[in-house]
Order: C-alpha cells, then sequence, then structure tokens
C-alpha cells in the first residue's frame, strides 16, 4: 500500500516508517523541515520525503492529490499543552485545521483512503472515575486538549455524513528512543530519562504519588498497526498499556539504571490547574484485535537509556 504519514520524522512517525516497511509498504512522510531527519537517516534510501508544513494547506492539498495514499496517518501537530496557551490561534491551525484540511481533500477527491488520526489522553481532561475507556466523557483541560478532541469530532462527522474510512486512536504517556527529552511538558518521562542519563538532578511532583497509564513506543507502534489493519471505521481506540505505574515507582527504576538521585517537590500552580491526575485506560477493545502491550515500563527505560548512551 502507499501509506502517507504526517510527521513521519518524529517520535512515533519514525518508528511506524521502520515498521511499515519491513512489509513493503511505500512510505511517503511529510516534514515540516529537517529538524528531525536523524530519526530517519537510516531509512531515507526507502522512504519517500516531502517538506509540507500541514498548516500551508494548499501545499497539504497538492501532496494528497499527487500521491493518492490508500492510508493516511495524521501525527504531525503541537504536542506541548504549554505552547498551545502561549500561541492558541496556531495550535488551531496546527491540531485542528490540519486535520479537516485532508479531510475535505480525500472527500474532495472521493479518494479511496483510510485516514487515521492520532490523538492523546489530554482530550479527557481529569476523569471523574477511572479506568477511562471509549465512552468517557471528555472535558480537556487545556487548548491543545480542545483542539485535538476537535479533530477527533470531525473524523466522525465525516465518517457519519460522507462515508470516509476514519480512524482516531489515543495514546496514554509514551516514551523511548528518538523522542524529544529536553522540554519536559513535551513528554515528562523521556524528559526525566535523560536528566537521570545525564547526572543532573531529577525532580518528580508531590513525591511521585500519582500514576499515570505509561506504554513503551514499540507497543505504540503494534497498536497502531493492529489499528490500520482491523479497527473498523469511524471507531476510536485506546493505544494504552491498561495497567497503572506510579511516578514514585519511575524515580526509583531511575535511581537504580542509572546512579541518579531523585527529588521530590511541590507542583507549579499551573500544573495543578491543567494537570489530569492519575489516569488509567481500559485497553480491551483494541486488545479485542488480537494487541496486547509486550513491555514492562522499566525494561523501555533501560531500552530509553541504552539509546543515549549509543547516541
Amino acid at each position: 500500500m502507499k501509506i502517507m504519514i504526517t510527521g513521519g520524522s518524529g517520535f512515533v512517525g519514525s518508528h511506524l516508517c521502520d515498521e511499515l516497511i519491513k512489509e513493503n509498504h511505500e512510505i511517503i512522510v511529510l516534514a515540516r523541515n529537517d529538524n528531525k531527519k536523524h530519526n530517519i537517516v537510516h531509512i531515507l534510501d526507502k522512504i519517500k520525503i516531502e517538506q509540507v508544513d500541514t498548516t500551508d494547506f494548499q501545499s497539504l492539498e497538492r501532496s494528497i492529490e499527487k500521491n493518492r495514499p490508500d492510508v493516511i496517518f495524521h501525527l504531525a501537530g503541537e504536542t506541548s499543552h504549554k505552547k498551545s496557551f502561549e500561541n492558541p490561534l496556531y495550535d488551531i491551525e496546527t491540531n485542528s485545521k490540519s486535520t479537516l484540511c485532508i479531510l475535505e481533500k480525500i472527500k474532495n477527491l472521493n479518494l479511496n483512503c483510510k485516514f487515521i488520526l492520532g490523538s492523546t489522553f489530554i482530550v479527557i481532561g481529569k476523569p471523574l472515575k477511572l479506568p477511562v475507556d471509549e465512552e468517557t466523557p471528555c472535558n480537556p483541560t487545556t487548548i491543545y486538549g480542545a483542539n485535538r478532541l476537535s479533530s477527533e469530532h470531525y473524523c466522525k462527522i465525516y465518517h457519519n455524513v460522507y462515508g470516509l474510512d476514519t480512524k482516531i486512536f489515543r495514546i496514554t504517556n509514551s516514551f523511548g528512543p528518538r523522542e524529544q527529552y529536553l522540554i519536559p511538558s513535551k513528554n515528562a518521562i523521556n524528559f526525566l530519562i535523560y536528566k537521570a542519563f545525564k547526572g543532573e538532578d531529577v525532580t518528580i511532583y508531590n513525591h511521585g504519588k500519582f500514576f499515570r497509564d505509561v506504554i513503551y513506543i514499540s507497543d505504540v507502534i503494534s497498536g497502531l498497526k493492529t489499528v490500520m489493519s482491523k479497527g473498523k471505521p469511524g471507531e476510536l481506540y485506546w493505544v494504552a498499556s491498561g495497567k497503572q505505574t506510579w511516578f514514585y515507582e519511575i524515580g526509583e527504576w531511575l535511581e537504580e539504571i542509572t546512579n541518579t538521585k531523585v527529588r521530590y517537590v511541590d507542583a507549579p500552580t499551573y500544573t495543578e490547574k491543567v494537570d489530569v491526575g492519575n489516569f488509567v485506560v481500559n485497553n480491551s477493545k483494541l486488545m479485542s484485535l488480537g494487541w496486547k502491550s509486550e513491555i514492562q515500563v522499566k525494561d523501555g527505560i533501560k531500552n530509553t537509556v541504552d539509546y543515549l548512551k549509543s547516541l
């Protein structure tokens, strides 16, 4: 199949490329710039790259019309909830309008194309009860979460009204090699792993007495492939481990694996306002398609530290 991946040089996108080329799919990566080219440098001869910013809607439409893909994974977007407050109008462009642009183009071309949207657990906000599932009400606490949620609704509407083959997946706290590790608001777990690897002070909020649904990148990718091959049009799937990981456990594992020392501090006011709190998912819907999580969080941390050593 011809598969287009927006944000294909990013964390999830680059790992997805690795797996899909093993199955001899034709891969077209849309990337805004060369900043993350190092993530795909080892497969440059096996994929096609186009420099397209997904907020440049004319260029995005031209690429879809020229390539006429069988599948589009829409992974590009701004993933920092903090930046969504700093530049909310840009967040609408990248996390909401880009989805609508692609859906409109698929509809207008009458293209036989699966559209698979990457979304996030942030759309839920602070859950009223756990575990969450596909039916849990959403009340996002950030502009980023609100814009991702609007994209989900566009997918459902275009499926229901126009019959487009849309699928949505939501990822919980994912981590692993190639994820950025310098900005805590983009990926807290990779940030903590990098700080520990460098021997720098590692700080965790509120004594680490909160838990999240943490999932390693290889399990994310197998989940995405399952959604692509077995997911039903118009449906939403959680890509999540289905297990609670306490942050004090992450602190203990970091101390054990890297010989760093973890300090526990109070969370800042901003974090208290937007943080989703404890979070875990009932992932039985994806598991019913034959998928399961394979990698333990501690093993994933070891793998990520080994990757950082290799750089």
